[in-house]
């Protein structure tokens, strides 16, 4: 029986890993051990941030919504509950945009939301 030999395989492997890790500093960029251990932390990393970046922008856009309603003598939550109960199912990311881009349908939503809050509850 031939004898097989595994160098290329090996070297492949390698290459694609160091390939894989290139742009990463000092030795992780060139020693296939430090690459290998950096590249299986950053998948772990990868992993966790495309869960975790949902959570970063909604809390941007909660932020955004918040500063907008505040700047008109409403506070987000008090926005939220009024725009429900008018039956308004308006996504946060939807809401960020127009507090940013378009305050005059951002008003409107608010003066739909403030008809919905009990007497003395709103800001001056």
């Amino acid at each position: 029986m031939a004898r097989i030999k595994r160098g290329i395989m090996s070297l492949k492997k390698r290459r694609k890993v160091l390939k894989a890790a290139k742009g990463f500093r000092g030795a992780r960029g060139r020693t296939y051990k430090a690459a290998n251990e950096a590249l299986l932390h950053s998948m772990v990393y990868a992993f966790r941030d495309r869960r975790r970046r949902k959570r970063d922008f909604r809390s941007l856009w909660i932020t955004r919504i918040n500063a907008a309603a505040r700047s008109e003598g409403l506070t987000y939550s008090r926005l939220m509950s009024g725009l429900k109960k008018e039956g308004l199912n308006v996504n946060r990311k939807i809401l960020a945009e127009l507090a940013v881009n378009d305050q005059s349908a951002f008003s409107h939503l608010l003066e739909i939301a403030k008809k919905h809050l009990p007497a003395g509850t709103q800001r001056p």
